[in-house]
């Protein structure tokens, strides 16, 4: 049987001594969500993406769904003046749309839509904050590419899966936004 020791069988020195190096020890790391994302930065402003897709609205849908996901899932606050912390800015380079699969009367079975994009996140003074997790420099810009697919058949359409790829790349982006190991 294990004899349990007296809690004043420590001594007040060996508590105060396990104290400091606990609280020393973690004296420069932060918990939960304030962690992932960069301390001197508060405010972003977001100028709406530009698009050279002849398709309307893609530009101001993807703005949408990018301020969406920044104002829930980091601690930044979207901002509608360009004096903010640092800028967040994009452009849909591409937007195309293929064929995937057909039946034997040529009629589509499964389509795809894939979106290549060029986003920039400086802060006020210039600096590039966003790197790409693919490349081992930091280009000022970079490309992030995101696809979908539908069956016409099934009720889907190009909008739903044009939607369903703005909302991946605006989680693609705002994971980009977090600081890198």
């Amino acid at each position: 049987m294990a004899r349990r020791l007296p809690v004043r069988c420590l001594g007040l020195h060996a508590t105060q001594a396990i104290l400091l190096l606990v609280t020393m020890g973690c004296a420069g790391y932060q918990i939960g969500q304030q962690s992932l994302y960069r301390p001197d930065i508060r405010t972003v402003y977001v100028p709406m993406f530009k698009s050279d897709s002849f398709r309307r609205n893609l530009g101001e849908r993807l703005t949408e769904a990018v301020v969406k996901e920044v104002e829930l899932n980091t601690p930044y606050k979207v901002v509608h003046r360009p004096d903010a912390d640092s800028t967040l800015s994009g452009r849909i380079i591409s937007e195309t749309k293929q064929l995937l699969a057909e039946d034997r009367n040529d009629i589509p079975r499964n389509i795809g839509t894939e979106f290549v994009i060029e986003v920039n996140w400086l802060d006020r003074g210039g600096g590039v904050l966003m790197q790409n997790a693919r490349f081992d420099y930091t280009p000022l810009a970079f490309d992030i590419a995101q696809d979908a697919y539908f069956i016409p058949e099934g009720g889907q359409s190009v909008a739903t899966a044009q939607q369903e790829t703005i909302q991946r790349l605006a989680k693609q982006i705002v994971g980009q936004m977090e600081n890198h190991w």
